[in-house]
């Protein structure tokens, strides 16, 4: 069986960024700290912090990281019948993308962490990625593009995003003025959200183009709508995100009769605990496009 006075001292460290300070949160001198991830490692036969260059999990500590998590869940329905029980609020690592954190996630699950003192380890990523952050073991729950199961977890619908591939008028008028052609896509700078984005490569092939185009990289939903409305290329984005420019006329679509529909699953980690059913509860009261 785990000690769990090791895996407190690894989710400290982890969270207080360093042995020190996770030292004086667990009232321990920074060498009992130390010598705690030791034990833990010396039991495991493996690391689970990497010291340098910064000091972050290795992914068996990350999967130590979200048992503790899990656990401490668990102690959290258990706190509900046997009030005696004291404890800190739990913590839920979740991975989503970066469109539904620009948007709707903030707004959808505000009332219920507030009312619940639950606190967020929220892991950004592409909605064709996160599912495979659950499957290691590193995130209780994600929000995917994937309507495929994993053992042990559970898949819940939850409505779709729509994107248009939206640039500015003037962008269309000096790149697209005979709209959406096979020329203006080998010539156009698109934008596209990192390596694992797939959404602009489906939109092309949707138009029929298969080939190469020059394009910016940009991992941030908010930095994303700032390039398009600079000027400086097109890019998939949520409608939901960026209506109020659309109705101002500062975005436009390249294409006003293709759009993406993609498809939000909610997929969590069964017996993880009641706070995770509330929550899914929550999530699937939410009316995206």
């Amino acid at each position: 069986m785990l000690d769990y006075k090791l895996l407190q001292a690894l989710a400290t460290v982890v969270e207080c960024d360093g042995f020190e300070r996770a030292g004086e949160h667990l009232g321990l001198s920074q060498s009992a700290v130390s010598q705690r991830i030791k034990a833990l490692e010396v039991r495991l036969g493996q690391p689970v912090l990497v010291r340098h260059p910064v000091l972050r999990p290795t992914p068996a500590g990350q999967r130590l990281l979200n048992h503790v998590q899990q656990v401490q869940l668990l102690e959290r329905d258990l706190r509900t019948t046997l009030p005696t029980l004291e404890g800190a609020s739990p913590r839920l690592r979740i991975a989503l993308n970066a469109d539904s954190l620009a948007t709707w996630w903030a707004t959808a699950i505000g009332d219920f962490c507030r009312a619940e003192g639950l606190l967020l380890d929220l892991v950004v990523e592409d909605q064709d990625v996160g599912l495979r952050r659950l499957r290691d073991g590193e995130v209780a729950a994600c929000l995917c593009a994937s309507d495929q199961p994993i053992a042990g977890a559970r898949c819940v619908p939850l409505g779709t995003m729509v994107y248009h591939p939206y640039a500015t008028p003037a962008y269309i008028g000096r790149h697209f003025p005979n709209g959406p052609t096979p020329e203006a896509f080998r010539r156009a700078p698109a934008i596209v959200y990192g390596p694992h984005d797939q959404l602009q490569h489906r939109f092309l092939a949707d138009c029929g183009y298969h080939g190469r185009f020059p394009y910016h990289l940009c991992p941030s939903s908010e930095g994303f709508v700032r390039l398009a409305t600079a000027g400086i290329g097109y890019g998939m984005l949520p409608r939901l995100q960026v209506a109020s420019l659309v109705a101002e006329g500062r975005l436009a679509s390249i294409a006003p009769e293709r759009s993406l529909a993609v498809p939000l699953y909610w997929h969590f980690w069964r017996h993880s605990g009641e706070v995770l059913e509330r929550l899914t509860g929550v999530l699937g009261e939410v009316q995206l496009e």
